[in-house]
């Protein structure tokens, strides 16, 4: 893959206090996050909780209510698009279809008075980024839907700037291709080295991505940090339930089940069925009823009540769970390390049992 032949430097992205109130709701509420210059960050969240918002603040297609949006250390809360050092890519790909690869490449370019030579040569190099150098004669019409997601970010990336932004770019994708293009887009931030903030609502394709990501629910951040420690190490309920599964256990429920007081994270890959073998040193093991089996091809996901709690564990489909059947009794082990504590057993949160396994 080829590489440009400047990097462009000081692309960190700094939120202040950042509000934003659409009449009286209030879609951002006191965002504060930092971005490095040249990290590949997530904002991840369901549908409504903020991330899109915060990204087009950053792009300056919307102004906060309150709060103040740096781009490598220098204050463009009141700056228009046009005059901030980011782009963005859209989930459209947003490509003209009377033009060339080459010309919607060039588009950019042409719109900041860049020479015709130049143009060409960055638009060729941009696509050469992106693997498509060879049809930059072609129409999009002529490409699959990855194909034109390429262009799109080549685009992008001809105009060299500090911060590109990605708005769900991958979610018209079908699976394959979705997973393909994680692929290639990583490899792609990599080797330009410029900052790339992305947003999605799909856990696995942030924690695939990013080098870090922020958690968003209902306006505000709810963990940041390297997609391991907030998948490990989930800061509360919503983040152990969205990113990921969980079972949550708390109160008495978690004085029975896992012989501690408090409220507790398990990640169903981290129960095990022991079958015949003995259990581990220092695990807990514990009698259980299976309710149902679901076989999803590579791994297999077993539900199973464990006294007045349903438990849900997953294995790969190389032993372990793939000949266990409903209404089957078996031995689940988990050793300590499986068990994360939560910081907000709140008493206001109200549950219809006590506990629960919450799947994005």
């Amino acid at each position: 893959m080829a590489s440009p032949t400047t990097r462009p430097a000081n692309g960190s992205v700094t939120l202040r206090g950042i509000r934003k109130t659409f009449a009286s709701t209030v879609a951002v509420d006191t965002v504060n996050l930092e971005i490095a210059d040249g990290e590949f960050f997530a904002m991840l969240g369901p549908s409504g909780s903020g991330k899109t918002t915060v990204l087009r603040m950053i792009a300056g297609f919307e102004q906060p209510t309150e709060g103040t949006v740096l781009l490598g250390g220098v204050d463009v809360t009141t700056v228009p698009p046009h005059r901030r050092d980011v782009t963005t890519v859209f989930q459209d790909y947003a490509l003209f279809p009377h033009m060339t690869l080459r010309e919607n490449v060039e588009y950019g370019l042409r719109t900041r008075g860049v020479t015709r030579g130049e143009r060409r040569r960055r638009a060729d190099e941009a696509l050469a980024m992106v693997r498509l150098d060879h049809m930059a004669a072609r129409k999009p019409a002529q490409l699959s839907g990855g194909q034109r997601q390429r262009v799109a970010l080549a685009r992008s990336l001809a105009v060299r700037p500090k911060v590109l932004l990605l708005d769900e770019p991958l979610g018209a994708l079908d699976l394959k291709l979705r997973e393909e293009m994680q692929v290639e887009l990583k490899a792609i931030q990599r080797d330009v080295g410029i900052t790339f903030v992305f947003v999605t609502h799909d856990q696995d394709e942030a924690l695939t991505l990013s080098d870090r990501l922020a958690v968003f629910n209902n306006g505000r951040v709810e963990q940041v940090g390297p997609a391991r420690s907030v998948y490990e190490e989930p800061a509360n309920r919503f983040v152990a339930g969205f990113v990921g599964t969980s079972n949550i256990l708390s109160d008495a429920i978690a004085q029975q089940v896992v012989g501690r007081s408090g409220t507790w994270a398990v990640r169903p890959e981290k129960i095990a069925v022991l079958g015949d073998s003995p259990a581990p040193a220092r695990a807990t093991v514990r009698e259980a009823t299976v309710t149902e089996v679901v076989y999803a091809g590579a791994s297999t996901r077993v539900l199973a009540d464990v006294g007045p709690v349903t438990l849900t564990l997953t294995s790969l489909n190389t032993g372990g769970v793939r000949d266990v059947q409903r209404g089957d009794r078996i031995r689940l082990a988990w050793t300590d390390d499986a068990l994360h504590q939560l910081t907000d057993a709140d008493p206001t949160d109200r549950r219809d049992t006590p506990t629960e396994e919450i799947t994005a």
